[in-house]
């Protein structure tokens, strides 16, 4: 497992719990669980800037470094 896949991993649990919410009738919960995810989303999107990925980077591997060891 290599960092970027589990970060797509951990958003999409997210997601997941912001589904629970929203079908439990915690909407206020839920739109600002989704307004964050959108807010680090566009700042990663823009600026490359991204803490979980860096987190995830010091425990696990990155997935360009496992593409190059193949090559």
């Amino acid at each position: 497992m290599c960092a970027e896949r589990m970060q797509r991993i951990l958003q999409a649990i997210v997601l997941g719990f912001i589904l629970g919410f929203w079908g439990s009738g915690m909407i206020q919960i839920a739109f600002l669980l989704v307004l964050a995810m959108i807010i680090l989303l566009l700042i990663g999107g823009f600026t490359g800037f991204c803490p979980l990925l860096i987190v995830l980077k010091e425990i696990l591997p990155s997935c360009h470094k496992n593409k190059e060891e193949k090559n």
